[in-house]
């Protein structure tokens, strides 16, 4: 009777074995926290994906489309046509007055309106002040013959016109031509998911944003091109550039203005998280802002069949005027449309696909956690006989 008394208590010590367990686990002990307690008692509808959902949905991005808000960038554009590029502090002016050598530089006129290959875009600019006149810091231009110009903010040709009205004084009808030499006073720097991020000189050709981007090698593949920021000033916009090169939307291209900075985020806002029963939870990026619920399956190996409830596929996302706020849809992937539904069905950045337990599934799981004991104390009470 003694040896079965040992026994009996040898196996209610092994059942108290799991606090001595290996493996992680935090001590709860000093942690004032209440897991029982609700964390919250509001409900949300749950919408199922029909055809209806589709079609909704389908004309609201139709109906974002046909609207160019200020907050994506309308109020930027701007007619490249009557682009004119204004002299500012530090350009370098070449000025030739036929017949009158002695009253021009020496500059060749060729680098005026050279182009830039997009691996010099961030090279810096070769002075040649020895071959033209710099412009001050407070926007003056000092020309021997004429004198101190104010040209800070003027184009071109107006300063052309201002040293031409100059030398009239000498001069019968002089023949002026004015242009920059080195351009120094603006530029657009372009940062982010690009090959080559770097500063871009604003010169007498319009630089506009598909420009910037090309001359600095172009986006990466982990750039997210839908999502692109353009801080100018105090404001901060938002654009598409894949709607810009695309003309979608009414967009036209984005002439930028010096100061502008061009920032390519990476993709990391614009994943999708997959939980539940699937064959492989994970976190998916978006393929230029776009992804269906049945790209979001296949991405995982699609549904556990062992375990998942195909009735219970649910996308759960924040709502747009409060994304503390759950939106929840539900697929039945056990009806035949629903398959042809899920193809058609456009995730948003940081939707959450979860894939529910079916009923069966949940009970075995929670036999497997009794069963241990149950046996334990069959075995306990067989050795007591």
């Amino acid at each position: 009777m003694s040896y079965r008394i040992v026994i009996a208590g040898l196996l209610a010590g092994a059942l108290a074995a799991c606090s001595w367990a290996p493996g992680p686990a935090l001590d709860g002990s000093r942690l004032d926290d209440n897991l029982r307690a609700k964390t919250g008692t509001q409900t949300y509808p749950v919408r199922l994906v029909t055809a209806e959902v589709i079609r909704a949905q389908i004309d609201a991005v139709q109906a974002s489309n046909s609207q160019v808000s200020p907050a994506r960038g309308a109020d930027l554009r701007t007619s490249i046509e009557r682009y004119e590029y204004l002299v500012g502090p530090q350009d370098v002016l070449g000025v030739t007055v036929l017949f009158n050598p002695q009253l021009s530089s020496t500059a060749p006129a060729a680098p005026a309106a050279a182009q830039m290959l997009p691996t010099e875009a961030a090279q810096p600019q070769v002075p040649l002040d020895q071959n033209g006149f710099r412009v001050s810091r407070n926007g003056e231009l000092y020309y021997p013959p004429v004198g101190v110009l104010k040209v800070g903010g003027r184009s071109i040709e107006d300063v052309r016109r201002m040293i031409s009205r100059g030398l009239e004084r000498d001069l019968r009808d002089p023949r002026v031509d004015v242009r920059v030499i080195a351009y120094r006073h603006g530029r657009v720097d372009v940062t982010g998911m690009v090959r080559n991020p770097g500063s871009i000189p604003v010169t007498d050709v319009p630089l506009t944003m598909i420009n910037a981007v090309a001359r600095t090698g172009g986006t990466m593949p982990e750039a997210d091109v839908q999502k692109v920021r353009l801080t100018r000033g105090n404001d901060v916009y938002e654009l598409d550039l894949e709607a810009l090169i695309d003309r979608r939307n009414g967009y036209s291209d984005f002439l930028l203005q010096a100061g502008d900075i061009v920032n390519v985020p990476d993709r990391l806002g614009s994943r999708i998280f997959i939980l539940g029963e699937v064959v492989k939870p994970t976190s998916l990026l978006m393929n230029r802002g776009r992804l269906t619920l049945a790209d979001a399956l296949a991405g995982v190996n699609s549904i556990d069949v062992r375990y998942a409830d195909p009735r219970q596929v649910f996308i759960i996302r924040g709502m747009r005027d409060s994304p503390t706020t759950p939106e929840v849809f539900r697929l039945d992937m056990s009806q035949v449309d629903a398959l042809l539904l899920s193809t058609q069905f456009r995730l948003e950045p940081l939707d959450v696909v979860y894939v529910g337990t079916s009923d069966a599934v949940r009970f075995n799981r929670v036999l497997e956690q009794i069963t241990p004991t149950i046996q334990t104390l069959f075995f306990t009470k067989e050795l007591s006989r």
